[in-house]
């Protein structure tokens, strides 16, 4: 369903935005007036809707994903291990994926995220077996049918088992293979400027599954076409070994190395920085995706958020895998990051506000966009609405802060460039049941590939 021409969102039940507390109008898919309290619209309006029952934040941005891994969630050889014991059982599983599975687990994904207020989503792919070296143009595909926005990484993998590295031969390709794949995923997908739809990333997978001369020559094809850079870093603490063993470096050491140290890249996790480090990526303003739910599965560790802003690091976040999360809920998310942080910081330095903050203008941030993440006069219509209908709800008074600390699961609306994808709940043009049957039905023939 279309848009009106000049739609205004009335009277929020609580919004995330200064000086909207009547709500805000909307044209062409861009806002183009917030209404304070007890005031109309200045513009003429063509259709309103009554928004009272609903709290309105921005879109939310999912900054770290693996699409493909909704095909092994709770994976029974994968179950209670930490990182490199859990992607090893898993290598060789994801090595029989077929197109097929990958386009289905892509829309299975993206559905999860959109339902749950996410309207902007970076997914990191780098498996390439040969039956899927066209892997991101399936996504591409699918990330147009459910009109959501997505940052797709080119991911890859090089440093094989047979040379040092963590991934199995069947999944790594050479460098001159992922090289000229990505080259022409930049020519061929990739948008620029305010309301891009599609945009294209470079990012190898991580130190332990790519070779030195790869991330080098990333680096400066990322250069050549103004791409972002993004991979994996300090996740864990046999991953700081591992870089010191193989390359004599500390993690912040190896990437400065490679010509990573700059504002055009973000980090997956980034939790094993000591001070000097955060320090020096504050000063390069590299950003860093905090993912709270994989980092307690896998017993990672906690990222160090605050610090990490406080020496200048642009922080967001990210659902992370569905294989280490394992579900793709960006509301569920940000209310795991509020718990963790205030773990490791105390409830007063971290509030609700704050978590609000990391999953929409933090997250934007890393993804080098200045059009979405926040409800301003010019920015991109891209909201999340949700209602308090729920048990969990009943009793709460302050309404943006319930949200989260009542633990809400599922957007009632979602409108993404001035259209609703999302209406009660149900997203436009898409029959869930037969897509979760479908997905599963394809997830049961990989374990049985794999068995």
């Amino acid at each position: 369903m279309s848009s009106p021409k000049r739609l205004w969102l009335k009277h929020p039940a609580a919004i995330f935005a200064d000086n909207a507390d009547n709500g805000v109008v909307v044209e062409n898919g861009k806002i183009i007036e917030l209404v304070p309290t007890g005031q109309q619209p200045k513009h003429p309006i063509d259709q309103s809707y009554d928004a009272n029952e609903s709290i309105i934040l921005p879109g939310l941005i999912n900054c770290h994903h693996h699409f493909y891994q909704t095909l092994t969630r709770a994976y029974p050889t994968a179950l209670n291990k930490e990182l490199f014991p859990w992607l090893k059982s898993l290598y060789k599983v994801w090595a029989n994926i077929q197109p097929e599975m990958l386009s289905i687990a892509t829309k299975l994904a993206l559905a999860e995220l959109l339902l749950s207020g996410c309207t902007t989503a970076a997914d990191h792919h780098y498996l390439f077996p040969k039956q899927l070296e066209h892997a991101i143009d399936l996504q591409v595909e699918q990330a147009k049918k459910m009109g959501m926005r997505v940052m797709l990484t080119r991911g890859s993998m090089s440093l094989g088992e047979k040379d040092g590295g963590l991934p199995p031969q069947s999944v790594v390709q050479t460098e001159d293979e992922i090289l000229l794949d990505s080259e022409r995923l930049a020519k061929t997908y990739h948008q620029t400027g305010d309301g891009a739809m599609i945009q294209i990333a470079l990012a190898p997978c991580s130190p332990f599954s790519v070779t030195t001369e790869l991330m080098s020559a990333t680096a400066d094809l990322a250069k050549q076409y103004n791409l972002r850079l993004h991979t994996h870093l300090a996740e864990t603490i046999d991953e700081e070994n591992f870089c010191i063993e193989k390359f004599g470096l500390r993690t912040v050491e190896y990437l400065e190395s490679v010509g990573w140290l700059h504002n055009n890249t973000w980090l997956a996790h980034g939790i094993h920085f000591n001070t000097p480090e955060m320090q020096k990526l504050g000063h390069h303003c590299v950003g860093v995706c905090h993912c709270p739910t994989s980092n307690m599965m896998l017993s990672s560790g906690i990222c160090k958020t605050l610090e990490l802003e406080q020496h200048g690091c642009p922080v967001g976040l990210g659902v992370d895998g569905s294989a280490s999360n394992d579900g793709s809920n960006m509301i569920a998310e940000l209310r795991q990051a509020l718990y963790l942080q205030r773990l490791h910081y105390g409830s007063s330095k971290v509030t609700h506000q704050k978590a609000y903050q990391w999953g929409t203008q933090g997250s934007a941030r890393l993804l080098g966009r200045t059009d979405i993440g926040e409800i301003a006069v010019g920015k991109e219509a891209d909201f999340a609405l949700f209602k308090l209908n729920d048990l969990r709800f009943s009793g709460s008074h302050d309404k943006l802060a319930a949200l989260l600390l009542c633990g809400g699961q599922k957007a009632d609306r979602v409108m993404i460039a001035g259209q609703w994808r999302v209406e009660n709940g149900k997203i436009n043009g898409i029959d869930q049941q037969q897509l979760i049957h479908q997905h599963s039905s394809l997830a049961q023939k990989l374990y049985e590939m794999s068995s």
